[in-house]
């Protein structure tokens, strides 16, 4: 049984009311090995057969994107490769004489993918929905965006370091939106906010 709660917009309709919409909430996340164990029991292939089948496919699917081609898997959907600038590169400026980007600069950076409508269908035909007593968690709007840079940067002055963690406490946004937002300082020149470390490793430090 899946559940759902009704969850607010974050900007209301154009009357200026309040627009709820219904969001499932994802209790956990299975991985391919599981997937094999269950498609195992109603089918004559082995947990590794599917496993190495699924590999396959993966690969094929990059390959044949990564030469500029968009792929169609009939019943799950379009995979399409998306580009974007490698991570130190500023954006290509569309004045006159300004900063050009060639090929070493841009990288593969997303994969979109749009869902057959039979596949939607076909797991719309295994959801049934109840309504959760657990409610989705916002982030803090108690401050403003300049309350809490500076809030960040007098942090800094008292400490070497600061990670998302430590930025989610002083201003009470989630995980996500806090991470968005230092990335932002960190990109804004005269923040005072820069970076040092890679992927998981990374933090916050003060721009000298």
């Amino acid at each position: 049984m899946a559940e759902y709660q009704m969850q607010e917009l974050t900007l209301p309709n154009e009357e200026g009311e309040k627009v709820l919409f219904p969001r499932m909430k994802i209790w956990g996340q299975v991985d391919l090995n599981y997937l094999a164990e269950h498609i195992n029991y109603a089918s004559t292939f082995t947990p590794g057969d599917i496993i190495g089948l699924v590999r396959s496919l993966t690969q094929a699917i990059a390959r044949e994107m990564g030469q500029g081609h968009s792929v169609k898997i009939d019943g799950l959907g379009v995979f399409t490769p998306s580009l974007g600038l490698r991570e130190g590169f500023d954006r290509e400026s569309a004045e006159p004489g300004g900063k050009k980007r060639n090929a070493m600069s841009i990288c593969i950076k997303n994969i979109n993918f749009r869902a057959d409508k039979e596949f939607i269908q076909e797991t719309g035909r295994h959801c049934y929905l109840d309504r959760s007593k657990w409610k989705f968690q916002r982030s803090s709007q108690q401050y403003t965006p300049e309350q809490r840079l500076k809030m960040a940067q007098d942090y800094l002055e008292q400490h070497p370091l600061m990670k998302v963690t430590d930025y989610c406490q002083l201003t009470g946004l989630l995980r996500n939106a806090a991470a968005r937002e230092l990335k932002m300082w960190s990109e804004t020149p005269d923040s005072g906010i820069g970076t040092t470390g890679r992927g998981s490793h990374k933090v916050y430090i003060r721009k000298r």
